[in-house]
């Protein structure tokens, strides 16, 4: 099996603190957001910026889409980072808006439009605000290297990172590379497809998976932290489970090769996407998912991060979505 890491040992960038606020897909939940940053110890400003007076947030992506309060959730987010108090890097939610609102991609099917319904809905009466969040979406970074820390929305590939920010010290996407990131032959594609929605593998033959949201689908969400999985079982992360004839079907070379493998003695990674639930934990020492479902009925979770190397789970702090019914 070939070395799924990638690893090539490059520095880890220094950032003016180390102590952060990881926070996972806020999906247009603005009352929790503001909840869980009150309880984070994030205040008003003269300017009704939310800060902290030593700490910093880091959203992790998909502010927008599916929930109540879509513009206020941006709103309050693009005002703690045009503020200094917060830095927010692009999800999939995001760069699908660019693409259908700035790129106009014409997809084959409805789905990525049904998705944005909720957002094009609310900024419906606001088309000049719609139009400067989109060109705010634009200038967010693809991923953040800082403070012996990673933050990606989805999945950290350093085989496609690397080259990336080496060419992107600031992590973004220029238009051109934006653009090319349609092409499925391009580096691009690859790199924006696994930064923002993760590793996938396909399902044999002609199985298939029903999910809860009323999508069917031909191919499976991978985990990235498992050293020698064996079976499609050990690898398998979504809310959606497998078809049972097929979790303990063997990988084969072919999919082993596709996984993506992120070890242990890398800087602690944080990304979102995931749909989680139940009480939030870490995946590894190293690796913390923060997507809990929020938008769904469960916790909008952030990690408080002080530069660790070896991340605990009594740093995690959530408001669930119960409390505020």
């Amino acid at each position: 099996m070939s070395d799924r890491s990638g690893n090539i040992g490059m520095p880890i960038r220094m950032f003016e603190t180390s102590s952060l606020d990881l926070i996972g897909d806020a999906h247009g939940c603005a009352a929790l957001l503001e909840a869980l940053l009150d309880r984070l110890g994030y205040r008003p400003d003269a300017a009704g910026v939310l800060r902290h007076p030593t700490r910093k947030v880091v959203f992790l992506g998909d502010i927008i889409d599916r929930g109540p309060q879509i513009r206020e959730a941006v709103a309050m987010v693009r005002r703690m980072v045009e503020g200094g108090a917060a830095y927010a890097i692009l999800g999939n939610h995001e760069i699908n808006a660019l693409r259908a609102c700035r790129l106009e991609v014409r997809q084959r099917h409805s789905r990525q439009r049904q998705v944005l319904k909720e957002t094009l809905e609310q900024y419906a009466r606001y088309q000049k605000e719609w139009d400067s969040a989109l060109d705010w979406f634009a200038q967010l970074p693809l991923c953040l290297e800082m403070a012996g820390m990673r933050a990606v929305h989805a999945c950290w590939d350093e085989r496609l990172m690397r080259p990336f920010l080496e060419r992107q010290p600031d992590g973004r996407l220029t238009p051109e590379q934006l653009q090319r990131s349609l092409d499925p032959q391009s580096f691009f594609f690859d790199l924006v497809d696994r930064a923002t929605r993760g590793p996938q593998l396909n399902l044999p033959g002609n199985l298939c998976i029903h999910g809860r949201d009323g999508i069917q689908r031909k191919a499976f969400r991978t985990s990235f932290w498992h050293a020698q999985p064996h079976v499609y079982g050990d690898v398998v992360f979504q809310p959606d489970p497998l078809p049972h004839c097929i979790e303990e079907r063997p990988l084969q070379e072919r999919e082993l090769n596709q996984l993506v493998y992120y070890p242990p003695d890398q800087p602690p990674l944080f990304f979102g996407h995931y749909w989680r639930n139940g009480h939030p934990s870490l995946l590894t020492p190293n690796v913390a998912c923060l997507d809990y479902s929020a938008v769904k009925g469960g916790h909008l979770v952030a990690y408080r991060y002080d530069g660790e190397q070896a991340l605990s789970a009594d740093r995690l702090v959530w408001q669930s979505a119960n409390d505020l019914a």
